[in-house]
């Protein structure tokens, strides 16, 4: 029986590697993007071509906007697992932050999501045992600062994650996420190299995080070796935060 995941964000630096992964592991996808399309496209072409027996299919929102979770919806026939890899950072400082940035962050990282699982939540109970995983971030656990409204809809999707999981248990749906510290993504490369020497500094294991790591964490969580975990935030970060 086909296996379909929806991966949101598929296009991004992290999300791109999770398709891959899960395609490896004998998921079919659900591949969401906004703008990407391109990118999209290639690694679409890329799965089908080394998984020819499996479905991969471009499903395009924009999160920014109210109704892009029904919008979405509309496409998905079979899901038995949401991975929800999609997002956008504001690198400011409070009293910088705008208005339509809050809006757009609330909309992009927590409304949406939510109202998509809700609306795809029937589709779930389907399945005797269904997943949702959220990519949150360290700074959903501890807070940045010149981050602070990221953080604020980081730590709101870890609290979705915890309450959510209690809510949906008895329907057989695990509800997880995983709190990436930095990791070598496209965004990521946008800093300096003083920038990332300070940060470096602060980690214990002096490294950067890959996104194939948060891939892996994924991979796992959608495997069955994970189904008595539920309500967890697990932390992938070189120890940068405990």
């Amino acid at each position: 029986m086909t296996r379909f995941a929806l991966v949101l964000g598929a296009s991004g630096g992290i999300g791109e590697v999770i398709c891959k992964q899960l395609a490896k592991a004998g998921w079919s996808l659900y591949m969401h993007y906004n703008a990407n399309k391109n990118q999209l496209n290639l690694l679409r072409y890329e799965l089908e071509e080394n998984y020819p027996n499996q479905q991969f299919r471009s499903v395009q929102a924009d999160f920014r906007v109210e109704l892009a979770a029904e919008k979405l919806a509309g496409s998905i026939q079979s899901v038995q697992a949401i991975v929800v890899a999609n997002g956008q950072a504001v690198v400011k400082l409070l009293s910088e932050t705008s208005e339509k940035e809050m809006s757009e962050l609330w909309q992009v990282h927590v409304q949406n999501p939510a109202r998509l699982i809700a609306l795809l939540s029937e589709k779930l109970r389907k399945q005797d045992v269904s997943y949702i995983v959220f990519i949150g971030s360290i700074w959903g656990s501890t807070g940045s600062a010149g981050e602070v409204m990221y953080s604020a809809v980081k730590g709101a999707q870890h609290a979705f994650v915890k309450a959510y999981a209690k809510e949906s248990a008895f329907s057989g749906i695990r509800v997880n996420a995983i709190a990436p510290g930095w990791i070598d993504t496209r965004m990521n490369q946008e800093f300096s190299a003083e920038e990332r020497q300070m940060v470096l500094e602060q980690i214990p294991l002096l490294s950067v995080g890959t996104p194939q790591e948060i891939a892996n964490m994924v991979e796992f969580m959608l495997s069955g070796k994970a189904d008595y975990m539920t309500g967890e935030i697990i932390q992938i970060n070189g120890g940068w935060y405990m």
